[in-house]
C-alpha cells in the first residue's frame, strides 16, 4: 500500500507485507552498512524501537510499558510509519499478545485522539461491540438502543463502515436500515442528539478518520489485530457511565477486566454475547460479569427461568432484518422474545428497576406502548 508520507524501499505484493519488509522494520542502524542507508525520520526511528520490543521472539520481546504502548498507538494514528512497520507491529502484537497494561495505554491514545461525547448529569449504557459486524444471527443492538433510550437510559455506542476480516453487517447500515443514518451527523449533531434524545453512535470513518489508516493494514494481514479488542474495550462517552463489552473467549475477558482497571473504569459488564456482541442468546444462558471498583462478580442469566427460552434467529439479509426489526419494536415478529429478553435483563443491570422479572415487566411495557418505534421515528428524516 502506498504510502507518500514516507520513503518505501520494501517489495510489496498486493495484500502481502513481504519477509524483507517484516525484517527491514526490526532490524538497527547498528549493523554494517547502516550509513549508507537513507535517513529515516526520528517517528519512524522510534517506532522501529517499539517495534523491535514485541517482534524480537518468545524469550527476547520485553513487551511495552503503557507509556510506550500509547506511544505506539499515537505513531500508528498519527505518524509517519510506513505501512510495512504498521503490518509488523500489527502481526507481532496478535502472536504474543498485548499484555493488559499495553491495552490500556492503547485506550490511552484513543481516548486523547478520539472523538468525544458527554452527559452531564446521566450514566449511559457504552457499548463495545466487534467493528467487523454479524453474519450468523439477527443483531439486536440498534432495537434495544432505542428501547433504552426511550426508556430515558441514555446508550453511546460506536462503530465503522465494512471492516475486514468478517465484513459483517455493521451498526451503521443497521441503523440507517430503520431510516436513522448516523453517518451524515457531525460530532457536535450527535452530541446534541444525545442531549434532546439519549442516544448517539460515532462512526469511524466520519468521527474517527484516524484510526481509518489502519484498515488496509489490517486486511493485508488477514487476522484481527489488538486494536480490534482495543475498540470493544474503548467508548466515545467521557465521564461516569456503565461499559458494557462484548467477548467470546474466557481469557479475552480476563484480560478486559485487568485492562479497565488500569484504565480507570470503575463500572463494567463483560457479556459473552451472539458472536462476540453484547446480545444475550435465548437458545443457552447468559454469561456476564458485573466489575464495580475492581471487585468482579460473575452472573449467570437463564432465559428459560422466565419462558423465553427458543433457537437464536439467523441473520438472512438486511432487508428481512428490517422487516423483523421494526415487528420486534411493536412486540411482534420472530425477534421479539429476543429483544424483550435483552431489554429486561439490560433494565435491570442498568439499575432501572429492582430485580429481572421487574426489568422484564418494565420491557413488555414499553414494547406494548411501541416506545422505540416512537422514537425510532423522531431520529429518522
Amino acid at each position: 500500500m502506498p504510502n507518500d508520507r514516507t520513503p518505501y524501499p520494501f517489495s510489496r505484493s498486493p495484500g502481502v507485507l513481504s519477509q524483507v519488509a517484516l525484517i527491514s522494520a526490526v532490524e538497527g542502524n547498528s549493523a554494517p552498512g547502516a550509513a549508507r542507508r537513507p535517513a529515516l525520520a526520528p517517528e519512524v526511528l522510534r517506532f522501529r524501537e517499539l517495534l523491535a520490543k514485541v517482534g524480537s521472539g518468545e524469550h527476547t520481546s520485553t513487551g511495552l510499558t503503557r507509556a510506550e504502548a500509547r506511544e505506539a498507538t499515537d505513531l500508528m494514528l498519527l505518524g509517519p510509519v510506513s505501512d510495512a512497520q504498521l503490518g509488523a507491529f500489527l502481526i507481532a502484537h496478535r502472536i504474543r499478545r498485548p499484555s493488559p497494561l499495553e491495552l490500556a495505554g492503547m485506550l490511552d491514545s484513543y481516548r486523547a485522539h478520539g472523538p468525544v461525547l458527554r452527559t452531564p448529569g446521566q450514566r449511559p449504557l457504552c457499548f463495545g461491540v466487534p467493528y467487523d459486524g454479524r453474519s450468523r444471527t439477527a443483531p439486536l443492538l440498534p432495537l434495544l438502543a432505542l428501547l433504552l433510550a426511550a426508556a430515558g437510559q441514555p446508550v453511546v455506542l460506536h462503530g465503522g463502515a465494512p471492516m475486514p476480516v468478517k465484513y459483517g453487517i455493521s451498526l451503521a447500515e443497521l441503523f440507517a436500515a430503520l431510516g436513522i443514518d448516523w453517518r451524515q451527523l457531525s460530532l457536535a449533531d450527535l452530541q446534541q442528539r444525545l442531549e434532546s434524545q439519549g442516544l448517539a453512535l460515532t462512526h469511524q470513518p466520519c468521527h474517527f478518520p484516524a484510526a481509518e489508516r489502519l484498515l488496509p493494514i489490517r486486511e493485508a494481514i488477514g487476522k484481527r489485530p489488538p486494536v480490534a479488542s482495543l475498540e470493544l474495550l474503548w467508548t466515545p462517552h467521557q465521564g461516569e457511565h456503565l461499559l458494557v463489552s462484548g467477548f467470546v473467549h474466557p481469557p479475552t475477558e480476563a484480560r478486559a477486566w485487568e485492562a479497565l482497571a488500569h484504565a480507570g473504569e470503575t463500572d463494567l459488564l463483560t457479556v459473552k454475547g451472539l458472536e462476540g456482541s453484547t446480545d444475550l442468546p435465548t437458545s443457552r444462558a447468559g454469561i456476564t460479569a458485573r466489575g464495580r471498583d475492581g471487585v468482579i462478580t460473575r452472573l449467570l442469566v437463564h432465559p428459560r427461568d422466565h419462558g423465553l427460552c427458543g433457537p437464536e434467529v439467523p441473520w438472512q439479509n438486511l432487508e428481512l432484518w428490517r422487516e423483523q426489526a421494526l415487528a420486534a419494536l411493536q412486540g411482534e415478529g420472530p425477534l421479539a422474545e429476543s429483544l424483550l429478553w435483552n431489554l429486561g435483563v439490560y433494565l435491570w443491570l442498568a439499575e432501572r428497576c429492582d430485580s429481572l422479572p421487574a426489568g422484564l415487566d418494565q420491557a413488555r411495557a414499553l414494547l406494548a406502548a411501541r416506545c422505540g418505534e416512537k422514537l425510532r421515528q423522531d431520529l429518522a428524516p
